[in-house]
């Protein structure tokens, strides 16, 4: 539970500490001018972006806000992107298009991963929210409210019921 809980504390300031680190690294390992222009003006803001936009839906999931810990399929996830993100700041002569490729491939994949997670919990909530036991129904559809409903009518006072009556005689 506690990596699940430090991935959930991580997600935020690794918006900030991922691009950072695309920086240094250019600088540590003089990936040279086309690789600082690519930098600046490509990985930092993707990057940046990226990882607001993804912490922003994991946090959006009730389970992450009630358990504060991020979920194990978001744990392998993040820890592919990031890990890519890492090795692809080291800025390797011989394997950096594959290493950018699977980043991006990471990125998608633990984006639509996230998706589909908010799409699940929120669904299971909304069902969750509106069950309605088959009691319920049939006293709803024959007018007899039972159970807790007819406690709370009860617990409100009095109930006065004026009927309309039709005086022009027609």
């Amino acid at each position: 539970m506690w990596i699940r809980r430090a991935f959930f504390s991580w997600l935020f300031p690794a918006a900030l500490v991922l691009p950072l680190w695309l920086f240094i690294g250019w600088g540590v390992f003089q990936a040279g001018g086309w690789a600082f222009l690519w930098v600046l003006f490509v990985a930092l803001p993707s990057v940046l972006v990226g990882e607001v936009a993804l912490g922003s839906l994991v946090r959006a999931r009730p389970t992450v806000r009630e358990e504060r810990a991020v979920s194990w399929r978001d744990v392998i996830g993040f820890t592919v992107w990031h890990g890519l993100t890492i090795a692809l700041g080291f800025f390797p002569q011989s394997a950096f298009g594959w290493l950018l490729t699977g980043t991006i491939v990471a990125f998608l994949g633990l984006f639509w991963s996230t998706l589909w997670q908010l799409w699940k919990d929120l669904a299971e909530r909304g069902r969750a929210a509106f069950a309605i036991d088959g009691e319920a129904m049939r006293a709803a559809a024959y007018g007899d409210p039972g159970g807790p409903q007819r406690e709370r009518m009860s617990q409100q006072g009095d109930v006065f019921v004026i009927t309309e009556t039709d005086r022009s005689g027609a």
